[in-house]
């Protein structure tokens, strides 16, 4: 009986086990990754054969409650997609992304054929998260944000590490702040942690109980140009004060053409000529008699 008993609860251990088992192996997948990195995700339980993936269909359902798009029918990237050019196809059917951007954050599904119409027993499910990194300057200030956006509620621990530790340790003069994930780290921008150019400011974020990842900082880019995310105070001054320059130059050059000191006098000759010349004289008081000779002689009239 005792033996019996004991077979009992080996067995249900056996099928718990293989339960488990079971459940863990259909968990969604997760991948968190950085803006402007590259990233495949992977389509489980493939059917084999395919001929270029053509059993194989990703479906992309984004932030915001859209409606779930297909990115990927019978191996072949939809014509209407908008990221096209950022995806690709695998060997093994997994959906290759290019230069992860925030519009990528979502859930994808890769689906499996049989036959045409006859859909396989298990979807693979993936969930991607992306990691994005400003820098904002205020006066002779600095702070760093690093956030992530997530599908599903958010599980991500985030925050700032200088040289391996967090950055509010051993650094006086430095604030950080942290919410559902993000954290944000500000310091004078004379700051011993921004001197060195960022080089050893990292940014932490782990995803529920997996393994910490570390994101050297780096600000989003544009054709592979940095691009902070504003204007300081000051810049904003030099500008004002360069475009006013530009006007008061052309407002100058203006008024200067216009000015009646620099109209040429008319020129006269003749009887006219010398009318002009008679009358300033008279006004200095002085007469002028002239001949036909060379020589002119002047009599003042006291």
């Amino acid at each position: 009986m005792m033996v019996q008993f004991k077979w009992i609860q080996m067995s249900l251990f056996a099928i718990a086990m293989l339960q488990f088992t079971g459940a863990a192996e259909n968990l969604p997948a997760s991948f968190t990754v950085r803006v402007g990195d590259d990233v495949t995700l992977p389509c489980e339980n493939m059917i084999k054969p395919q001929q270029q993936c053509d059993s194989t269909i990703w479906t992309f359902s984004g932030l915001g409650n859209k409606p779930a798009v297909e990115l990927v029918g019978h191996g072949q990237i939809d014509k209407d997609v908008k990221a096209k050019d950022r995806l690709s196809v695998t060997e093994n059917c997994s959906l290759g992304v290019k230069n992860v951007t925030v519009e990528d954050v979502g859930l994808y599904v890769c689906q499996q054929y049989k036959s045409r119409g006859a859909q396989s027993s298990s979807d693979s499910v993936v969930y991607l998260s992306v990691v994005s990194m400003t820098e904002h300057q205020n006066h002779d200030e600095v702070t760093l944000t690093c956030s992530v956006s997530t599908y599903e509620p958010c599980r991500h621990t985030v925050k700032w590490l200088f040289e391996g530790k967090e950055v509010d340790k051993d650094n006086r003069g430095v604030t950080t702040s942290q919410s559902p994930c993000s954290a944000s780290v500000r310091a004078p921008s004379s700051h011993h942690i921004y001197k060195s150019g960022f080089e050893f400011v990292k940014c932490s974020v782990t995803d529920g109980d997996k393994e910490q990842q570390l994101f050297p900082f780096r600000l989003q880019s544009s054709g592979n140009k940095p691009a902070r995310t504003d204007c300081s105070v000051i810049d904003y001054i030099m500008l004002v004060l360069r475009v006013a320059e530009l006007v008061l130059i052309t407002v100058i050059t203006v008024l200067l053409i216009r000015a009646p000191g620099n109209q040429r006098p008319v020129r006269r000759s003749g009887a006219a000529a010398s009318q002009v010349d008679h009358d300033e004289d008279e006004d200095d008081g002085v007469v002028k008699y002239e001949n036909c000779g060379d020589t002119s002689a002047s009599v003042r009239l006291h």
